[in-house]
């Protein structure tokens, strides 16, 4: 299954979510710093989904409420609720 989700409050702009069953097999963002958004999807990469969203649902950046780790793990929760 492949989702695509709309960050908010974040300098991402979109991020692509291909999941099978609960394991993510990759992740895509589009914008946001590159070097930190290809890492976060590197790492997620293979984990399961329900597991990144526990670790990762509360990350900030800077002074923002949100981070694009936790905009990932918001989509991811959206997939999932989809899936269903």
């Amino acid at each position: 299954m492949t989702y695509s989700y709309t960050p908010k409050g974040v300098c991402s702009r979109n991020i692509q979510v291909e999941l099978d069953g609960e394991t993510i097999r990759s992740v895509r963002f589009e914008g946001g710093c590159h070097g930190n958004t290809q890492g976060v999807a590197a790492l997620a990469a293979g984990m399961n989904a329900r597991e990144y969203i526990a670790r990762c649902k509360d990350i900030k950046c800077g002074f923002k409420d949100t981070s694009c780790p936790a905009q990932l793990a918001i989509a991811l929760e959206e997939a999932l609720k989809q899936s269903a």
